[in-house]
C-alpha cells in the first residue's frame, strides 16, 4: 500500500468518524447488520465453500499443468474450445460469485486467456441448473427461461469482448506464460484427473444447499451429502498417501495459504461494506432502505432495469437466495425486465467479488468487466420487459 494510498484512508477514516450520524438509529441498525451479515457470510460460506475452493486453487497452483490449461482455455485456443470448457467448467461447479474467485484465480495464473476465464468467473455463479429451475418455477418459466439462455450468452460474450479490449496487455503477458514444465508430471493424467475430481466433488457436495421441497432427487442428495463428503475425503487422503510426495503436499498447502491471504481479508472487507450498505437478503436493515429501492424498480424503463442491475451488481447473494429475493420484489411491483436484469448481474458479481477481482485484474479489467455485466443485464431486461410485458 502507497503512502498516498495510506494518507487517503486516514482522512477517510477521520471525516466518517467526524461526520456519520452515529446516534441515528438507521445508522446504528447498518452498523450492526454490517456484521450479522459477516457472521452469516461465515457460518454459511466460508468453511464448506470458500475453503475447499481455495483448496482447489492451490492444487491448480501446483499440479495442473499448464500446457494443458494453455490448450484448452489458453488465449491461442480454438474460441469454440476455449469458451466451452470456461463456460461449461463455471456451469458444473455452480458455486456463489466469492467461491468462484481462488478458483478463477488459480485457472488465469495458470495461463488460462483473459477471455475464457472471464467466462468461467460469471458462468459459476450464474449458470446454476438448480437456481434457473427454480426461478423457472417460483418466478414463471419465462423467466427461467430468460435467465438461462442470458447467462451462457453473457458468460461467452462477455469473456470475448474482454479479450478483445484488452488483447494487446493479454498478448504481453501470454509471452511470458509460454514456457516448457521444469519437470516431468509424477502422476499419470487419469491420476491427476481423479484427484481434482475428488476436489471438485468434495466443493459441490459440501456446499449442497437444502431444496425448497422436501422430496426427490436434489432434497435426496442434500439429505445423504455429508456421507458423501466423508467418503470423499477418505478417498482424498488414500489418494494423497499414494500418490503425493511430503515436499508437494507442502508446496499445495503453502499456495492454498497464499490465496488465502489474498482474498479472504478484502473477501470479509467487502461483506461488511456490503451490509452496511444494503443489509442481508430480506433483511432491511442497511443503510438504504428497500422501499427507496422498490420504487425505482417498477415498470420497464432504462431507469428501472439499470437501478436493478447496479443493485444487484453490488449486493451480495448466497446461492439461490435471489430468487425468494426477487419474488418479494415483483408482489412489490418490481417490473419483469428489472427482475431478469437482477437475476444476470446479481449471482455473478458483488462488492466483495469485485474487491477481489481488482486485486487480480487491476482497475481497468475490474471495471470493464462490472460495466459489461450491468450495461448487458439492463438491455436485455428492458428487452425482455418488452417482449413479456
Amino acid at each position: 500500500m502507497s503512502k498516498q494510498t495510506k494518507l487517503l484512508l486516514i482522512v477517510g477514516v477521520f471525516l466518517a468518524a467526524y461526520f456519520l450520524p452515529f446516534h441515528h438509529p438507521r445508522m446504528q441498525s447498518a452498523i450492526l447488520e454490517s456484521f450479522y451479515m459477516l457472521q452469516e457470510y461465515a457460518r454459511e460460506h466460508v468453511l464448506f465453500c470458500l475453503v475447499p475452493a481455495l483448496f482447489i486453487a492451490g492444487a491448480m497452483s501446483n499440479f495442473l499443468s499448464s500446457q494443458a490449461v494453455m490448450k484448452y482455455l489458453g488465449p491461442d485456443s480454438p474460441k469454440v474450445t476455449a469458451y466451452g470448457v470456461g463456460a461449461v467448467s463455471g456451469a458444473i461447479l455452480a458455486v456463489c460469485s466469492c467461491t468462484v474467485l481462488p478458483l478463477f484465480m488459480g485457472i488465469y495464473k495458470r495461463g488460462a486467456g483473459l477471455g475464457p476465464a472471464i467466462a468461467f468467473l460469471y458462468s459459476g455463479p450464474a449458470i446454476n441448473v438448480l437456481a434457473i429451475i427454480l426461478s423457472a418455477r417460483v418466478l414463471g418459466w419465462q423467466i427461467g427461461l430468460g435467465r438461462a439462455v442470458g447467462a451462457v450468452l453473457f458468460s461467452v460474450i462477455i469473456g470475448l469482448i474482454m479479450a478483445l479490449i484488452f488483447r494487446g496487455e493479454e498478448q504481453e503477458r501470454a509471452k511470458g506464460l509460454l514456457m516448457p514444465e521444469s519437470v516431468e508430471p509424477r502422476r499419470t493424467l487419469g491420476q491427476t484427473a481423479s484427484y481434482f475430481l475428488v476436489l471438485v466433488l468434495i466443493l459441490v457436495f459440501a456446499a449442497w444447499g437444502r431444496p425448497a421441497e422436501s422430496s426427490g432427487l436434489w432434497y435426496t442428495v442434500y439429505h445423504i451429502k455429508w456421507y458423501l463428503v466423508i467418503g470423499l475425503l477418505i478417498a482424498l487422503a488414500l489418494i494423497l498417501r499414494a500418490w503425493f510426495t511430503r515436499e508437494e503436499l507442502t508446496a499445495w498447502v503453502d499456495s492454498t495459504w497464499d490465496f488465502s491471504i489474498k482474498i479472504l481479508p478484502l473477501l470479509f472487507g467487502g461483506v461488511l461494506v456490503a451490509g452496511f450498505l444494503m443489509g442481508r437478503p430480506g433483511v432491511d436493515t442497511g443503510i438504504i432502505p428497500a422501499k427507496y429501492i422498490s420504487m425505482v424498480v417498477g415498470g420497464n424503463g432504462l431507469l428501472a432495469n439499470f437501478t436493478a442491475s447496479i443493485v444487484g451488481a453490488f449486493m451480495y447473494f448466497a446461492t439461490l437466495t435471489e430468487v425468494p429475493i426477487v419474488q418479494g420484489l415483483l408482489g412489490s411491483g418490481m417490473g419483469q425486465g428489472p427482475a431478469l436484469a437482477l437475476l444476470l448481474a446479481g449471482p455473478a458479481l458483488s462488492l466483495p467479488n469485485m474487491l477481489v477481482i481488482n486485486s487480480i485484474l487491476g482497475f481497468k479489467k475490474t471495471f470493464a468487466y462490472v460495466f459489461l455485466v450491468v450495461i448487458m443485464a439492463t438491455l436485455t431486461g428492458m428487452v425482455f420487459g418488452a417482449l413479456v410485458g
